[in-house]
């Protein structure tokens, strides 16, 4: 049975700490605004009314009367999931007096087991309102000495094993300790909108991720080798869509089948330039997509080198092939930390799963490294490249992610 959260500590809440927000200038409250609307989005999942209060730096969550520790708990984690935060602390609100932040701090440690272990400590004060009695230091003697004698715990400035962390508001005091980490970049939303082209493999949605982080809203175009390949490869694209969808809120995935195109290419006689060729028909067809998005920009998570097809002058062919800008976030990194990444947001294993993939669907035996623009743009005039992406476009499926 779940247990209501006692009020001895004070009031529940969860206090926010921004990231590089903090820094922007005169547009600064629209991030904000932004930002918390986000927010109210992520916990619509949560049949709690929660009020939001924007301070310095910081947006404190206050939790009902009555919410269990289970339920705050999931708050907490929950937005650790929304792009622009960087610390996610669930705190207690108690009242402006050395007393109670006393009383507080002590009975925050009631029950830890790293205390009955004999950690030592260290308390963090922090005075937003310079209007308190007691200074930082001051505060920070106080609250230590009562936890030393309560706990006989050991002191330790600099390298502590626990960290009771308090700062003092406009209103209130927040008493807290452990913090999880948050995703930290601009809420989304706040850099304008993309379209990421969406395979099933381990790189797309890590690069969908870090655009994401850099407040870009993100719709997601995924081409299957349908009708000459299963279904496999749209499921994997919409499990690994949901998963990113706990990043953003209200993600769409749209679905092009793209067999017969790629058979199309290969009767023209791409040959070896077939990988290259269908990928600047993927983007054709993305930007055509883009366009009725009111999408700015096309996301793909090349990484440079990582296979044949991705040499530099294959790149630079795929850029010829659009007028959009493509962003490729993972350009530097290898696989190893392309691979670690996927793997903190979750996104690892959903790709990892089997799945045939439209990209190996009808690919020569050789590819070619250093593909010459002129040569794929004759493909392309023989195909009417232009015309077929629109049809492409027009024939897109959206899969709608379930309530």
């Amino acid at each position: 049975m779940s247990l209501a959260i006692t009020s001895a500590l004070g009031e529940p809440c969860v206090l926010l700490k921004l990231g590089e927000v903090v820094l922007k200038g005169r547009n600064r409250e629209l991030f904000e605004r932004r930002l918390q609307g986000n927010i109210r989005t992520a916990l619509r999942e949560f049949d709690i009314k929660v009020d939001i209060r924007q301070r310095h730096g910081v947006i404190v969550l206050y939790l009902p009367e009555g919410t269990t520790v289970e339920t705050a708990d999931a708050v907490a984690r929950r937005v650790t999931e929304v792009m622009g935060l960087v610390w996610v602390h669930r705190a207690w609100r108690v009242a402006k007096e050395p007393e109670a932040v006393v009383k507080a701090a002590v009975e925050l440690l009631a029950d830890r087991e790293d205390v009955r272990r004999g950690v030592s400590f260290a308390v963090r004060s922090r005075r937003r309102d310079k209007r308190f009695p007691l200074r930082s230091n001051e505060l920070d003697r106080l609250v230590g000495g009562a936890i030393s004698d309560t706990y006989g715990l050991p002191v330790n400035l600099s390298r502590p094993d626990l960290t009771v962390h308090i700062e003092v508001d406009r209103d209130e005091v927040f008493v807290f300790t452990d913090g999880l980490p948050g995703q930290g970049g601009l809420p989304v939303g706040a850099s304008g909108r993309a379209l990421v082209l969406m395979s099933g493999g381990i790189d797309s949605p890590v690069a969908a991720h870090r655009m994401m982080r850099r407040g870009l809203r993100v719709d997601f175009l995924h081409f299957s080798g349908i009708p000459f390949t299963t279904s496999e490869s749209i499921y994997k694209a919409y499990a690994l869509v949901r998963r990113l969808d706990r990043f953003q809120g209200r993600s769409r995935l749209w679905v092009v089948p793209f067999g017969k195109a790629q058979q199309s290419l290969k009767a023209s006689g791409a040959d070896r330039l077939q990988v290259v060729a269908q990928r600047r028909l993927m983007l054709k067809t993305a930007e055509e997509v883009a366009h009725r998005l009111h999408a700015a920009a096309l996301i793909t998570g090349d990484s440079l080198g990582q296979v044949s097809s991705q040499t530099l002058a294959n790149i630079t062919a795929l850029d010829d092939a659009v007028d959009l800008p493509i962003l490729r976030p993972l350009i530097g990194m290898d696989k190893t930390e392309i691979m670690a990444e996927a793997r903190r947001i979750g996104t690892l294993e959903i790709s990892e799963l089997p799945d045939e993939d439209c990209c190996t669907l009808l690919a020569p035996r050789r590819a070619e490294t250093r593909a010459k623009i002129q040569d794929l743009r004759q493909i392309e005039k023989r195909l009417d490249a232009e015309e077929l992406a629109v049809q492409l476009a027009d024939n897109i499926q959206e899969y709608k992610l379930d309530a």
